[in-house]
């Protein structure tokens, strides 16, 4: 018979591991927690199963035949596979392994929550496999409302669309981005209104979203309408508008840590208006792997006020 008989069970393989280990009987029954005639009965059972003596019985004490040392070492390999099987089930229904495909924008890079979270997940979580992918935050929200992606960082405000939950993580100040030759490139601003004349520069979003809308929000909190051009595709362009002196640009504190030519930050004292990375998730997820990230990012930013 072969071991795909339906009468063999993995418990034969395991009895007769023991039994090998121990050399004994009775030693090995003890370990096993069987009575010793009920091993001696899966060994027969087993021996009659595989179609082949096991055991020579006529030397003194445990010893294997042949097929009996093939199937020791072939049967260690099959437990060992099935334990290590059994655990990664049990990995991955806790949230322990699997695959979460994260979107981000760069900016939410530069503030350190991207870099910072996924890295204290995967020491909590190494089985699992991270795919991060740079992208427009309005990208992000649709691909996770489709189930194409499962979590993002953007900056918020955005449109959200149905069965998507966006929550702040971080809330970053303003500072003007400004060319070498600005007369405010070596000077404290005093008032976001001494830069009402100037051209400020956006990424290409409509005016209700991320950058262009806390531009807009910050110029008239300050008492102005702002001249936008939204003809910037990133950060690096943005910068690049800057530095030729097509225009200025408000962006969040974090971006003064990447220093480029012929580029000034300037902070600035009375605006209230920050710059908001939040996180974006499917409401109701149901992987195990991507809940578990969710709940790193909801213990951190605590209950809802």
């Amino acid at each position: 018979m072969a071991l795909t008989d339906p009468g063999f069970e993995l418990r034969h393989l395991r009895y007769f591991v023991t039994l090998v280990e121990e050399r004994n009987f009775e030693r090995a029954a003890i370990r096993l927690g069987i009575a010793q005639p009920g091993l001696s009965q899966q060994i027969r059972s087993l021996e009659k199963i595989v179609g082949t003596p096991l055991l020579d019985r006529n030397r003194r004490g445990v010893q294997l035949t042949h097929s009996g040392e093939v199937l020791f070492q072939e049967a260690r390999k099959v437990l060992a596979q099935t334990e290590a099987t059994v655990a990664a089930i049990h990995r991955a229904g806790r949230g322990e392994s699997g695959r979460i495909s994260i979107g981000y924008v760069a900016s939410a890079a530069y503030s350190g929550a991207v870099v910072g979270s996924i890295r204290d997940f995967k020491r909590d979580y190494p089985y699992v496999e991270v795919e991060l992918q740079e992208m427009e935050l309005r990208q992000q929200l649709q691909r996770i409302a489709d189930g194409l992606l499962d979590f993002g960082y953007i900056r918020a405000p955005a449109p959200i669309p149905p069965g998507v939950s966006v929550k702040v993580v971080l809330r970053e100040p303003l500072v003007v981005m400004v060319p070498a030759d600005h007369e405010f490139a070596r000077r404290s601003i005093e008032m976001l209104a001494q830069l009402a004349d100037d051209m400020f520069i956006t990424p290409r979003q409509p005016p209700e979203i991320g950058f262009h809308r806390n531009t807009l929000q910050a110029c008239r909190e300050a008492g102005f309408e702002p001249s936008v051009k939204a003809i910037a595709h990133d950060f690096t362009e943005i910068a690049a508008l800057v530095g030729i002196g097509t225009g200025i640009a408000l962006v969040p504190q974090s971006m003064s840590r990447v220093e480029l030519p012929d580029i000034h930050y300037r902070p600035l004292g009375d605006v209230t208006v920050t710059s908001d990375v939040a996180i974006a998730y499917r409401k109701g997820e149901g992987s195990p792997a991507t809940k578990a990230f969710i709940t790193q990012h909801r213990q951190k930013i605590g209950p809802p006020a």
